[in-house]
């Protein structure tokens, strides 16, 4: 068994064999979290199947797809179903996926069950971290999640439709939703721990899909965040996967800094109008040759149209579109948008 990461020609490898990403972090418009996505009550698959093909219409041939503990504790064999059946409606539509098995971000305490209506106007207002807190935070619980871990890529380590496993988003993240329950440094240290534990156990499964875990943050100087987590998943990820909301200065610096490791990039969000992030920006991706996964697709539960400061002071329905590409009916936000999608799929994709 080999637990150390690929060597990097089989990673430049992978990435002549799969091509250039195009896609989306994807959650259909009937859901508010990854809970109300897998849950046997809110399951869409007819939804899941109309947007995925959308998505193939802008020339998207990715997505990078939540995934949740909680729905593999309570019912290992339902969940895989579903999985495997959006694997197999994404593959009808020529997608590949990019799961993700855990999640920091926003709130810390996730609950099965019905979930919370969205709030009006408010980011991503329902979305849920996995682990939650009361097992990230308590060392003796990591071993439960390891079930989840190597039983999910057991099933599909050998499966084409899956690109790459992302491991866990913005593990790090600030806790910003709900009363803070430990520091930030103290976050990034035990956040550091897990994934480290959850890097063995993937690789005890030897997939035949790259193992990442996403860059988020960086300095003044658009170098990964000098932490121990950025120095652990630069060591042991087989591809560099990152976010990037910046415009396009420092979107190019932070492109050239990461491909100084040597490995394949890819960027699995993106996206951020106000912010500067914009479609555009896309040909950046492209003549670089780095994958580009935007953040969002269709307007929807997790109102992520609006934008992040959402959370500290009062948005409307007028505000322009944070992320996003599509309205509930299919309509481009802006088709212009569109055209650069579909020009930049036919030029570079196969």
């Amino acid at each position: 068994m080999n637990l150390d990461r690929w060597p990097a020609v089989r990673a430049i490898n992978w990435r002549t064999e799969v091509g250039w990403r195009l896609g989306c972090n994807f959650t259909p418009s009937t859901s508010g979290n990854q809970l109300e996505t897998w849950q046997e009550e809110t399951f869409d698959l007819a939804t899941i199947d109309r947007e995925l093909g959308w998505a193939a219409h802008i020339g998207m041939n990715t997505i990078r797809l939540y995934l949740h503990d909680l729905l593999f504790e309570h019912s290992s064999a339902d969940f895989l179903a579903r999985l495997d059946a959006v694997f197999a409606v994404a593959d009808s539509h020529g997608i590949g996926i990019v799961p993700v098995l855990f999640d920091g971000v926003w709130h810390p305490k996730p609950r099965l069950g019905k979930q919370p209506d969205p709030v009006p106007c408010l980011h991503n207002s329902t979305w849920v971290q996995g682990p939650g807190s009361e097992i990230f935070y308590d060392r003796s619980r990591w071993p439960s999640l390891r079930p989840y871990v190597q039983e999910v890529l057991s099933r599909f380590k050998d499966d084409p439709r899956v690109v790459a496993w992302d491991l866990f988003n913005e593990p790090d993240q600030i806790d910003t939703v709900t009363l803070k329950i430990g520091s930030r440094h103290d976050k990034n240290l035990i956040a550091t721990e897990l994934v480290s534990d959850v890097f063995d156990w993937a690789r005890q499964v030897e997939t035949t899909q790259p193992l990442t875990v996403g860059i988020w943050e960086y300095n003044d100087d658009s170098q990964p965040a000098d932490n121990p987590l950025n120095q652990l998943i630069l060591e042991r990820s087989d591809i560099i996967s990152f976010h990037c909301y910046e415009p396009r200065t420092k979107l190019s610096a932070v492109i050239k800094g990461l491909q100084a490791h040597g490995r394949p990039l890819l960027c699995t969000e993106w996206l951020a109008r106000s912010a500067g992030s914009s479609v555009d920006l896309l040909e950046v991706f492209a003549d670089s040759g780095v994958g580009a996964l935007n953040w969002g697709l269709v307007d929807g539960r997790t109102q992520t149209r609006f934008p992040w400061r959402s959370w500290t002071e009062p948005v409307d329905n007028n505000e322009p579109w944070f992320h996003e590409l599509l309205h509930a009916d299919g309509a481009p936000y802006d088709a212009e948008e569109i055209k650069v999608f579909r020009r930049l799929a036919d030029q570079h994709i196969d």
